[in-house]
């Protein structure tokens, strides 16, 4: 009963518009006024709204203070074709006429999220899945390790989770290219993949920012004196394969343990990266200090202290444990 209400209504007006001009004047009044909203207000008008739904949505969000007058308004306007869905952002007293040229030039909300460096893909699919305003789920395998690029991402609500992914994709492929195509000359190895496998071993390594560059360093040298690079991240991968986090301290026994990702067991690089490492961490890989460093061990400040020989190399891991033993 009510909706056939509604629509004797606006029969009646449009009749009176026709008719004469005192209602066309109230039309005009509504629509131009300035509405009822005394701070700036977020709505989200839902896919698939005609213009009615759009109206009634837009006074149950305080943006216009009467449907029908909106509805009429922006019908004797004609400016009802190719109105947007989406998050938007309605000024404090905009009026009925404003509201509708928002919706018309649909320049939605952006909405943010910052993926970590060093996530591994399933924890970035994992955080993913939980972001409020995507939808839909990703709807294929899990990406390979490493495939997703670490950064601050944009998105407008109800953008599809399958194109985030697949945007984030596109974005480690497109920095592994560029940065590749600039690197430093006599790396030891020869590919994007090979590079992308060391800088995700330099990400898990350090959190120092500074030190990236010379992490990578130390693993380069090693590369070329043919040396294992016993990174015990890839000890931990190797036992988790990336499906959860370590939550306990590596024993001597983790570190024998035969698996494709164990550097201290096996030689070179392993066969795949072991998380998803950001711009800054290929690039340090690309291009790193020069040093003759080959080890490197925690310094008990957030860092590490680097050696050029084990013999000053079992001097800081005495200094280490001496630390991790008052503490």
């Amino acid at each position: 009963m009510g909706r056939w209400l509604i629509k004797g209504l606006i029969v009646v007006v449009l009749l009176a518009v026709l008719a004469g001009g005192g209602s066309t004047l109230w039309v005009y009044t509504q629509f131009t006024r300035p509405g009822p909203h005394e701070i700036d207000a977020t709505l989200i008008i839902k896919p698939g709204s005609g213009l009615k739904s759009i109206a009634r949505q837009l006074q149950a969000g305080g943006v216009v203070k009467n449907a029908i007058a909106f509805e009429l308004g922006a019908r004797l306007s004609g400016e009802v074709n190719d109105l947007h869905a989406g998050e938007f952002v309605f000024k404090a007293g905009i009026s009925a006429r404003e509201t509708l040229a928002v919706l018309k030039v649909g320049k939605t909300v952006l909405r943010r999220f910052t993926i970590v460096e060093g996530f591994t893909t399933a924890q970035i699919i994992e955080q993913i899945s939980t972001i409020e305003g995507l939808s839909g789920e990703v709807y294929f395998a899990n990406p390979s390790e490493g495939a997703l690029l670490p950064e601050t991402y944009f998105f407008s609500y109800g953008e599809d989770r399958q194109d985030v992914v697949e945007r984030m994709r596109l974005g480690m492929t497109d920095v592994l290219n560029d940065l590749w195509d600039v690197r430093a000359e006599n790396l030891p190895f020869k590919t994007p993949q090979e590079a992308l496998i060391l800088a995700s071993i330099v990400e898990k390594e350090t959190g120092q920012p500074e030190e990236r560059a010379r992490v990578a360093a130390v693993f380069i040298n090693r590369l070329r004196l043919k040396m294992r690079l016993q990174s015990d991240p890839t000890v931990s991968y190797g036992i988790t394969e990336g499906e959860y986090v370590l939550d306990r301290p590596l024993s001597r026994a983790d570190l024998k343990q035969e698996t494709p990702y164990n550097t201290y067991v096996i030689s070179g690089l392993p066969p795949g990266p072991i998380a998803c490492p950001g711009r800054d961490a290929l690039q340090a890989v690309l291009h790193p200090v020069q040093s003759d460093e080959l080890y490197f061990v925690a310094d008990g400040t957030g860092g590490h202290a680097f050696s050029k020989t084990l013999a000053e190399h079992n001097r800081n891991v005495k200094k280490w444990r001496k630390l991790q033993s008052a503490n």
